[in-house]
Protein backbone atom coordinates (compact mmCIF):
# COMPACT_ATOMS: atom_id res chain seq x y z
CA UNK A 1 0.00 0.00 0.00
CA UNK A 2 1.58 3.42 -0.92
CA UNK A 3 2.07 5.49 1.52
CA UNK A 4 -1.17 8.35 1.19
CA UNK A 5 -3.43 5.71 0.53
CA UNK A 6 -1.83 4.17 3.97
CA UNK A 7 -2.50 7.48 5.42
CA UNK A 8 -6.47 8.03 4.48
CA UNK A 9 -7.24 4.80 5.47
CA UNK A 10 -6.41 5.94 9.00
CA UNK A 11 -7.74 9.20 8.56
CA UNK A 12 -11.01 7.82 7.80
CA UNK A 13 -11.09 4.69 9.76
CA UNK A 14 -12.98 4.08 13.26
CA UNK A 15 -10.68 4.25 16.60
CA UNK A 16 -12.17 0.98 18.38
CA UNK A 17 -9.42 0.03 21.33
CA UNK A 18 -7.55 3.92 22.04
CA UNK A 19 -4.12 3.29 23.30
CA UNK A 20 -4.66 3.56 26.85
CA UNK A 21 -7.22 0.85 26.89
CA UNK A 22 -4.20 -1.47 25.42
CA UNK A 23 -2.56 -0.40 27.80
CA UNK A 24 -4.46 -1.44 30.82
CA UNK A 25 -5.29 -4.75 29.09
CA UNK A 26 -1.90 -5.66 28.92
CA UNK A 27 -1.38 -5.18 32.75
CA UNK A 28 -4.46 -6.77 33.68
CA UNK A 29 -2.81 -9.78 31.22
CA UNK A 30 0.52 -9.86 32.64
CA UNK A 31 -0.90 -10.10 36.18
CA UNK A 32 -3.62 -13.00 34.81
CA UNK A 33 -0.39 -14.63 33.05
CA UNK A 34 1.55 -14.42 36.30
CA UNK A 35 -0.91 -15.48 38.89
CA UNK A 36 -1.44 -18.94 36.57
CA UNK A 37 1.77 -19.44 34.83
CA UNK A 38 4.59 -18.01 37.19
CA UNK A 39 6.12 -20.78 39.12
CA UNK A 40 6.32 -23.34 35.80
CA UNK A 41 9.16 -21.58 33.88
CA UNK A 42 6.59 -21.43 30.43
CA UNK A 43 8.44 -21.67 26.83
CA UNK A 44 6.51 -18.85 25.19
CA UNK A 45 5.84 -18.65 21.93
CA UNK A 46 4.83 -15.80 19.67
CA UNK A 47 3.26 -16.08 16.62
CA UNK A 48 5.08 -14.17 13.78
CA UNK A 49 3.79 -11.60 12.55
CA UNK A 50 0.95 -9.99 14.30
CA UNK A 51 2.14 -10.95 16.96
CA UNK A 52 5.68 -9.36 17.41
CA UNK A 53 4.08 -5.54 18.96
CA UNK A 54 2.08 -7.74 21.51
CA UNK A 55 5.04 -9.63 22.70
CA UNK A 56 7.40 -7.08 22.78
CA UNK A 57 5.02 -4.99 25.14
CA UNK A 58 4.07 -7.94 27.08
CA UNK A 59 6.68 -10.33 27.86
CA UNK A 60 8.66 -7.32 29.75
CA UNK A 61 5.69 -6.96 31.74
CA UNK A 62 5.75 -10.51 33.12
CA UNK A 63 7.86 -10.85 36.40
CA UNK A 64 8.90 -14.71 36.40
CA UNK A 65 11.56 -17.03 34.69
CA UNK A 66 10.26 -18.04 31.36
CA UNK A 67 12.11 -19.19 27.81
CA UNK A 68 11.32 -17.07 24.51
CA UNK A 69 11.07 -18.43 20.87
CA UNK A 70 8.58 -17.87 17.78
CA UNK A 71 7.03 -19.92 15.38
CA UNK A 72 5.21 -18.81 12.24
CA UNK A 73 1.92 -21.11 10.83
CA UNK A 74 -0.12 -19.13 8.19
CA UNK A 75 -3.70 -19.93 6.46
CA UNK A 76 -3.37 -16.79 4.15
CA UNK A 77 -0.06 -16.53 2.37
CA UNK A 78 -0.70 -14.19 -0.61
CA UNK A 79 -4.53 -14.61 0.17
CA UNK A 80 -7.16 -12.85 2.24
CA UNK A 81 -8.98 -16.05 2.85
CA UNK A 82 -7.72 -18.91 4.67
CA UNK A 83 -6.51 -22.20 3.31
CA UNK A 84 -4.47 -25.26 4.55
CA UNK A 85 -2.21 -24.46 7.44
CA UNK A 86 1.42 -23.86 6.69
CA UNK A 87 4.15 -24.21 9.18
CA UNK A 88 6.37 -21.60 7.59
CA UNK A 89 8.93 -21.98 11.09
CA UNK A 90 8.53 -24.42 13.66
CA UNK A 91 9.80 -23.16 17.57
CA UNK A 92 13.42 -24.96 17.51
CA UNK A 93 12.94 -25.04 21.58
CA UNK A 94 11.64 -28.50 21.82
CA UNK A 95 7.71 -28.38 23.53
CA UNK A 96 8.14 -31.97 24.80
CA UNK A 97 7.42 -32.15 28.47
CA UNK A 98 7.08 -28.33 28.56
CA UNK A 99 3.89 -26.25 29.47
CA UNK A 100 3.31 -23.66 26.56
CA UNK A 101 2.25 -20.27 26.57
CA UNK A 102 1.02 -18.68 22.72
CA UNK A 103 0.77 -15.36 21.74
CA UNK A 104 -0.79 -13.85 19.03
CA UNK A 105 -2.43 -10.61 18.25
CA UNK A 106 -5.96 -11.90 17.83
CA UNK A 107 -8.11 -14.69 17.80
CA UNK A 108 -10.60 -13.82 14.96
CA UNK A 109 -11.92 -17.86 13.33
CA UNK A 110 -9.47 -19.44 15.69
CA UNK A 111 -8.84 -22.55 12.55
CA UNK A 112 -5.07 -21.33 12.83
CA UNK A 113 -4.16 -21.09 16.77
CA UNK A 114 -6.94 -24.47 16.63
CA UNK A 115 -4.00 -25.68 14.25
CA UNK A 116 -0.83 -24.83 16.68
CA UNK A 117 -2.50 -25.60 19.79
CA UNK A 118 -3.30 -29.30 18.37
CA UNK A 119 0.46 -29.77 16.93
CA UNK A 120 2.27 -28.58 20.08
CA UNK A 121 0.09 -30.90 22.32
CA UNK A 122 1.05 -34.05 19.53
CA UNK A 123 4.40 -32.77 20.37
CA UNK A 124 4.32 -33.21 24.06
CA UNK A 125 3.48 -30.27 25.64
CA UNK A 126 2.30 -30.92 28.92
CA UNK A 127 0.03 -28.50 28.58
CA UNK A 128 -0.52 -25.34 26.26
CA UNK A 129 -2.35 -21.84 26.43
CA UNK A 130 -3.25 -19.29 24.30
CA UNK A 131 -2.85 -15.22 25.20
CA UNK A 132 -4.44 -12.96 22.85
CA UNK A 133 -3.83 -9.17 22.67
CA UNK A 134 -7.54 -9.34 21.15
CA UNK A 135 -10.85 -11.58 20.18
CA UNK A 136 -13.26 -10.88 17.30
CA UNK A 137 -17.03 -11.27 18.70
CA UNK A 138 -18.54 -13.39 16.14
CA UNK A 139 -21.35 -14.79 17.59
CA UNK A 140 -20.75 -18.12 17.03
CA UNK A 141 -18.28 -21.15 18.52
CA UNK A 142 -14.79 -21.16 17.72
CA UNK A 143 -12.58 -24.42 17.52
CA UNK A 144 -10.07 -22.81 20.49
CA UNK A 145 -10.68 -21.11 23.47
CA UNK A 146 -7.93 -18.30 24.73
CA UNK A 147 -6.90 -18.44 27.71
CA UNK A 148 -6.28 -15.23 28.29
CA UNK A 149 -7.93 -12.33 26.48
CA UNK A 150 -6.86 -8.81 26.55
CA UNK A 151 -9.76 -6.84 24.45
CA UNK A 152 -13.14 -7.81 22.45
CA UNK A 153 -13.62 -6.73 19.18
CA UNK A 154 -16.40 -6.39 16.76
CA UNK A 155 -16.84 -8.14 13.73
CA UNK A 156 -14.98 -5.71 11.68
CA UNK A 157 -12.11 -5.19 9.60
CA UNK A 158 -9.62 -4.31 11.96
CA UNK A 159 -5.51 -3.10 12.02
CA UNK A 160 -2.97 -2.11 14.77
CA UNK A 161 -1.55 -3.25 17.55
CA UNK A 162 0.16 -5.84 14.99
CA UNK A 163 -2.52 -5.91 12.93
CA UNK A 164 -2.06 -4.82 9.41
CA UNK A 165 -4.34 -3.71 6.54
CA UNK A 166 -2.47 -4.04 3.42
CA UNK A 167 0.82 -4.77 5.41
CA UNK A 168 0.67 -1.11 6.89
CA UNK A 169 0.15 0.07 10.42
CA UNK A 170 0.59 -2.78 12.40
CA UNK A 171 3.16 -0.09 14.59
CA UNK A 172 -0.13 1.62 15.44
CA UNK A 173 -0.34 1.65 19.37
CA UNK A 174 -4.27 1.50 19.10
CA UNK A 175 -6.78 -0.61 16.83
CA UNK A 176 -9.11 0.73 14.24
CA UNK A 177 -11.43 -0.30 12.26
CA UNK A 178 -11.68 -0.16 8.53
CA UNK A 179 -14.65 2.06 7.60
CA UNK A 180 -17.50 0.46 5.97
CA UNK A 181 -16.31 -3.28 6.65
Amino acid sequence: MAPEEARHLLAAADLIVPAEQIEAALQRLAAEIGARLQASNPLVLTVMGGAVVFAGQLLPRLAFPLECDYLHATRYGDVTTGGELAWVVEPRTPVQGRIVLVLDDILDEGLTLAAVKRRLLEQGATACYIAVLSEKELGHDKPVVADFVGVRLPNRFVFGCGMDVKGAWRNLPAIYAVKGL
